[in-house]
């Protein structure tokens, strides 16, 4: 499986156990845990936010939807928003 499949999983176990209905709450915080592994890999920088640039190659889920991540048009996203993004993201994919 591709980086690019791997992200939206991890994202959608993310939203899922957020919302208390994994059935399996160990599996989805170790994706979870991946999931914040490969944001501070990402964030060069450490100041805790993601420029486009620093997800160009280690997140490209997060890069090719950082404009809607980013809806204050900050030119930065955090793990947060970008959690938020996948759980807007998933709730919209189910009503279809």
């Amino acid at each position: 499986m591709t980086t690019r499949h791997v992200l939206p999983l991890l994202l959608a176990a993310v939203s899922f156990a957020a919302c208390a209905q994994a059935p399996d709450a160990g599996r989805a915080e170790q994706m979870r845990a991946e999931l914040h592994k490969r944001f501070g890999a990402a964030d060069t920088n450490v100041d805790g936010r993601l420029t486009r640039d620093e997800a160009r190659g280690k997140m490209p889920w997060v890069y090719r939807n950082f404009d809607a991540i980013d809806s204050a048009h900050t030119g930065s996203v955090t793990m947060a928003q970008i959690e938020a993004y996948a759980v807007t993201q998933q709730r919209s994919s189910r009503q279809k």
